[in-house]
């Protein structure tokens, strides 16, 4: 009887993990494209390499692409006669980078398997590969995802939360998306790599008082109050170069860049799993990657829905 139990508890496990995860499953390119994790592996390896930034402009990238439509590729696509893409979406217009490196990925991948590989799938790989080059922990991606025809500029700007957000704000747009509270917070942690706008921080700096004084400080330097919309600051003052916890030991001594940061550690709801966080890296590590899984497979285009497309940056 127990075992029956057991049994009936796996089917409903695995019937759950089918229905959220559709088709996608990690060994989706074995026999169509199996060199594909190797070459996109290789191509990330070499451009973050290159510019350690771009390991977070690439996580980014990925993020934005799931929270519009889901993880469909749509961030990719350029405007163009007949579409209007989202790369002029306020989250993204001067801001989302990688777009030539994506597509340099897309050459390596269709040079040894072509118009097999997808680039939302492509993305999404890169995006791990992107983590785990810069310290981060690494995860099985499931993969299978399709390209979309279409962009939503809209859908840009109204679902990516702004730095702006109250906790109430950020809450409700991953809600929106079926991410929990937990995933929001574990998924925030991946600003420990990256850097920040002065136009997405100085608000921030300038009106807020949740914010050490000597930090302040520090980014009025950068950031004063008109102008130099375009100067940058690591969204991890400590290690912006490394995955790890450190982002969290900064919300808890007020020295989060963006409001949105720091609204994770003010008083709130959240407070606790930061606290886990810093406590316990590993905790952290686990948790990113899980919610990353999840993050991924927000309602992906599969079977006969969508393309792959043979330019990213352009439907077929």
């Amino acid at each position: 009887m127990a075992s029956m139990r057991t049994f009936a508890c796996i089917s409903v496990v695995a019937l759950f993990m089918t229905s959220a995860y559709g088709q996608l499953s990690p060994t989706f390119y074995a026999k169509s494209c199996p060199n594909v994790l190797s070459t996109v592996k290789s191509a990330v390896k070499q451009a973050v390499a290159k510019e350690a930034r771009m390991g977070a402009s690439l996580l980014r990238l990925h993020f934005h692409d799931c929270f519009v439509n889901g993880c469909d590729g749509s961030i990719l696509l350029d405007d163009s006669s007949t579409l209007t893409g989202e790369k002029t979406a306020v989250p993204n217009a001067n801001s989302a980078r990688g777009f030539d490196v994506i597509d340099n990925i897309k050459s390596q991948v269709e040079a040894v398997c072509s118009g097999v590989v997808s680039c939302a799938d492509i993305l999404t790989i890169a995006a791990r590969d992107s983590v785990v080059e810069l310290g981060g922990p690494s995860w099985a991606v499931p993969l299978g995802r399709r390209d979309s025809r279409t962009a939503s500029l809209s859908g840009a700007n109204n679902n990516i939360p702004p730095p702006t957000s109250s906790l109430a704000n950020l809450m409700s747009k991953f809600q929106a998306q079926g991410l929990s509270t937990k995933d929001m917070v574990a998924l925030a942690g991946g600003h420990t790599i990256g850097q920040a706008r002065c136009t997405s921080f100085r608000a921030h700096i300038y009106n807020d008082t949740n914010i050490d004084t000597t930090y302040a400080n520090s980014l009025k330097a950068k950031c004063p109050r008109t102008g130099s919309d375009n100067n940058i600051s690591p969204l991890d003052v400590v290690t912006p170069t490394s995955f790890d916890n450190n982002y969290f030991k900064n919300l808890r001594a007020k020295k989060g860049l963006l409001h949105s940061d720091q609204e994770l550690f003010n008083g709130g709801s959240t407070d606790s799993q930061v606290t886990s966080y810093v406590t316990s890296p590993i905790t952290f590590r686990n948790d990113f990657a899980t919610s990353m899984v999840k993050m991924g497979n927000i309602k992906p285009l599969t079977g006969t829905n969508g393309e792959i497309r043979k330019n990213c940056r352009k439907p077929n």
